[in-house]
């Protein structure tokens, strides 16, 4: 087994929070599992991810009972699933050493936040030597408040201030530094599934 599908923060956490209402991909769940499909087909090991914030107090504390996966995903007993409570999936898991002894030396990536988990994993991959396949459309975000702002706006009042950076500004600025500065190819779900249509 040569390579390996990372899902990286697909939980229930994330739709917790009021800015849920804001995401860019709400059926992130569906393309999640057509990767996830796509993978077992080929036989690639697919490796699911959950961050968590123990004693934080908020939705990434485990003892709130939101950091799981969810309940749409596909997931399988016996598929790993490794829990962080760093930014990238490799810092504070044996992700690497999960991933040496499958032999895997490409990954794709998938999963929420865009411009964080997703991005950062991508960026200590590629680092680390691997192979990286960003797979932009299965992954989702929030718009993204000016740094100035004041951090209690209600998400109407984000969505309102012309300095916000909207969700998809966000994913497609992230790929397109990811492909640019050689740390990913950038591919769609259709584009990794085998299901594009050419017209």
């Amino acid at each position: 087994m040569r390579r390996a599908l990372i899902v990286i923060d697909v939980q229930e956490s994330f739709r917790q929070r009021p800015a849920w209402q804001a995401v860019n991909n709400p059926d992130i769940a569906d393309d999640v599992n057509a990767l996830v499909a796509a993978a077992r087909a080929d036989g690639d090991l697919v490796v699911w991810v959950l961050h968590a914030e123990p004693g934080g107090d908020g939705v990434f504390d485990p003892a709130h009972g939101f950091v799981r996966l969810l309940p749409e995903l596909d997931y399988r007993e016996g598929e790993p699933l490794l829990v962080k409570t760093s930014v990238n999936a490799f810092t504070t898991t044996n992700l690497a050493q999960l991933l040496t002894t499958h032999g895997v030396r490409e990954l794709r990536v998938c999963g929420i936040r865009s411009e964080q988990c997703v991005e950062t994993t991508t960026r200590i991959g590629h680092d680390l030597g691997y192979q990286m396949t960003y797979v932009v459309d299965a992954t989702a975000t929030f718009p993204m408040p000016h740094p100035d702002a004041p951090a209690d706006r209600t998400v109407a009042e984000v969505l309102a201030d012309p300095r916000t950076k909207q969700a998809d500004d966000v994913v497609a600025h992230t790929a397109w530094v990811l492909a640019d500065r050689g740390f990913a190819t950038v591919a769609t779900v259709a584009e990794v599934t085998g299901t594009l249509t050419r017209s």
